[in-house]
């Protein structure tokens, strides 16, 4: 059960909802941004890693983003924020409910061999080589996939596990290969080498375990979360047009369900609301403004409820 694992002097820990967040690394500053957002008001001590919630009936647990994933799906804690990858690797994917992918820490885990190596062009070329990776069951899977076996324990290819620098596996002669995380590139880029296979398009996921303690609580989150993702994702759109053109106008921005629309003091002008997604705007607006919209305004959105 959740909150088995605290320590019970902590006044009020076993009445309140236990949220993991990473303590460190990649996706702990996105983590305290989208928490403050969302409204979720706290103190973390020094060298402290529970953090009681202020305005909320929530406990902050600040565990290794690694971890998250088991203790979610045990029930030790109640709701947390991991990365797929680390679901899929510690395969819990059946044990955990993804509540929402969260946008940010996006990112791919690829094979990777010695660019220099022109024999090395594909994932099947490292088949019975060495892999050294931090993703063991994920890359095993993969070489499982790759040489037609069903368990991914017998495979011919030796995986080893390293925890950290990856990517000087190759160059210092311990393996022909290796399986890690790439964002932009340029580290792989440097250790002179290239990817010759994805196994997995991986971001940030907000989780919760089977058994909810707090259900109503972990809807709220979950629709805060929502909320500030549509934000992010969308901008208001507001113009003036004329009513014969409206029908071609709101072809072009339906928004999200449909847009409002308000008659105008004007004879046949009508006023016209809706939201419209961010990478699409500036096109949308051309258009907008080819078929006729008029004092065209963009507004954006701090946060909003589906």
């Amino acid at each position: 059960m959740a909150g088995q694992y605290i320590n019970t002097s902590l006044p009020d820990v076993s009445d309140r909802m236990l949220f993991a967040v990473p303590k460190k690394g990649r996706l702990y500053d996105q983590c305290l941004s989208l928490l403050s957002n969302i409204g979720i008001e706290f103190y973390r001590k020094p060298r402290h890693d529970i953090a009681l919630v202020s305005n909320m009936p929530i406990a902050l647990v600040f565990l290794p983003a690694a971890d998250i994933a088991t203790y979610v799906a045990k029930g030790n804690i109640d709701i947390g924020i991991t990365g797929l990858d680390i679901i899929r690797e510690s395969q819990t994917e059946n044990d955990v409910v993804e509540l929402v992918r969260l946008g940010f820490g996006k990112c791919k885990l690829q094979v990777q061999a010695p660019a220099a190596d022109q024999r090395l062009a594909s994932a099947k070329d490292l088949v019975g080589k060495r892999i050294v990776t931090s993703f063991i069951n994920l890359t095993r899977q993969r070489f499982a996939e790759l040489e037609g076996v069903d368990d991914p324990t017998m495979i011919k290819t030796q995986v080893r596990f390293v925890s950290g620098s990856v990517e000087a596996a190759c160059g210092l002669g311990l393996a022909d290969g290796i399986v890690d995380l790439v964002e932009s590139g340029d580290t792989m880029r440097a250790a002179g080498l290239h990817a010759v296979d994805t196994i997995l398009d991986t971001e940030s996921v907000l989780i919760s375990n089977n058994h909810l303690r707090f259900p109503k609580l972990v809807e709220t989150i979950r629709q805060r979360v929502e909320g500030i993702l549509a934000a992010r994702k969308y901008v208001l759109c507001q113009y003036n047009i004329e009513r014969e053109h409206l029908e071609k106008a709101v072809q072009v921005a339906s928004g999200r369900k449909a847009p409002t629309i308000t008659q105008l003091d004007q004879n046949g002008w009508v006023a016209v609301s809706v939201m419209i997604e961010r990478k699409t705007l500036a096109a949308k607006m051309d258009e907008l403004k080819e078929i006729g919209a008029i004092d065209i305004l963009v507004l954006q959105i701090v946060n909003t409820r589906a």
